[in-house]
């Protein structure tokens, strides 16, 4: 099976490797997950398993996915993640996948919601300059010229303009593992990961190969 898991965002630190130099690290907290689901191209159209991460009270998840893990007879989980998979001959419903899935040197990709920013401006947004703040310029942090006049008569599609920021699916790619610890069942990533601390990511082994 393609190497994959469920895993939460417990936060940033550094560790020093054998040269001494400073590596900045993720570190995730990497399952236990269980195999909720198989799905194959003669059922479903493709091959895909899918992970449940997390113990949750039966009250606190509803009657649809409740069936579900029920029909399995699995225990209950919080979350839920579906990874499309080439090849599940040795998969089966109820197998148990932890940290080790990985292994110092892994490239990875990393997938994960950003942080919320409420409304911003297009300063923030879209790293727009401001105008002039003094002699009168009455035009500080405002959007600019939305575009024509009679002609077209609109503002057209994909101006930059304020509105939500934040909250959007992100997947960086090839991330290096530096460290695997089952007995915490973490893994340490080099570098920054979408989300903020405790955040529910997808990781898998990556599409692309790193140079």
């Amino acid at each position: 099976m393609e190497k994959a898991i469920i895993g939460k965002k417990i936060g940033m630190t550094q560790i020093f490797d054998e040269k001494g130099l400073v590596i900045p690290v993720t570190v995730i907290e990497a399952g236990p997950c269980i195999v909720a689901q198989v799905k194959t191209t003669e059922t479903d159209g493709y091959n895909a398993i899918q992970l449940g991460y997390g113990d949750v009270k039966e009250n606190r998840i509803n009657r649809p996915e409740k069936g579900h893990f029920t029909k399995a007879k699995l225990a209950l989980k919080k979350h839920l993640r579906e990874f499309r998979v080439s090849e599940i001959a040795d998969v089966v419903v109820g197998n148990e996948i932890k940290a080790d899935v990985f292994e110092a040197g892994d490239k990875i990709d990393v997938q994960g919601t950003t942080k919320g920013k409420g409304f911003q401006g297009v300063i923030k947004r879209h790293g727009q300059s401001r105008g002039p703040m003094g002699h009168g310029s009455m035009y500080h942090r405002r959007p600019g010229s939305m575009g024509s006049t009679s002609t077209p008569g609109r503002v057209f599609k994909g101006k930059k303009l304020p509105g939500h920021m934040g909250v959007q699916t992100v997947t960086i790619q090839n991330l290096d593992v530096v460290k695997v610890d089952l007995d915490k069942n973490v893994i340490l990533v080099k570098g920054s990961v979408p989300g903020a601390k405790g955040a529910i990511l997808k990781i898998r082994k990556t599409v692309k190969s790193g140079k």
